[in-house]
């Protein structure tokens, strides 16, 4: 009788070890996509932050530069289709950040048209509401790169530890799955050519 209680104590504090080691383990997991969801969010406020300034930016060169509608036009949609990009944080995976990436792309492209148009225009260069929307986009896009950095930093993280063993088990069997990285721009491997 002593033998089977003893027997049955053992295998009990087996179990509860287990259960706590695995409760854990799955807890950590979670904190970790946790980690990636909240990254991934300062990235999308960031991209927002960006998005909000442009109405502003393209109303005061409207003013200076009225025979740039096409440019302007240019701007304002390809705010409307990096606005319209909307990403689960809980499915991020290669193809959903390409999608948002690409169409951010698009809207970085078409704002530097719309600097590159404001060269031409002398006094909105001198106009400070436009120095002011100026300064703002270029830390936001600081901003924007540092997030997009903390971002891949969290997501790093996370995937190592549903890799590792004996996490991997852990993460196989509660659904936890590798998340996607940001990616450098296609061509941001070239040196722009600066001429002088």
């Amino acid at each position: 009788m002593k033998k089977s209680l003893v027997t049955i104590l053992v295998v009990v504090g087996i179990v509860i070890v287990l259960v706590m080691m695995g409760s854990g383990r799955y807890n950590s997991l979670v904190t970790l996509e946790e980690g990636v969801t909240g990254a991934w969010s300062q990235v999308e406020n960031v991209y927002q932050r960006r998005a909000d300034l442009i109405p502003n930016l393209v109303n005061t060169v409207k003013g200076y530069a009225e025979f740039e509608q096409t440019t302007l036009t240019q701007v304002i949609e390809a705010r409307s289709k990096a606005t319209g990009v909307n990403v689960n944080a809980n499915e991020l995976d290669e193809n959903s950040i390409q999608q948002f990436q690409q169409a951010q792309q698009g809207l970085s492209s078409a704002l530097s048209r719309l600097m590159v148009v404001v060269e031409r225009y002398p006094d909105l260069k001198a106009n400070q509401n436009f120095m002011d929307l100026q300064s703002q986009l270029e830390g936001t896009e600081n901003r924007i790169a540092v997030e997009r950095r903390n971002f891949n930093q969290a997501a790093q993280n996370y995937n190592t530890q549903i890799k590792r063993f004996p996490n991997n088990i852990f993460a196989g069997l509660f659904g936890f799955e590798r998340k996607a990285y940001f990616e450098a721009d296609q061509g941001a491997e070239q040196a722009p050519d600066v001429q002088f």
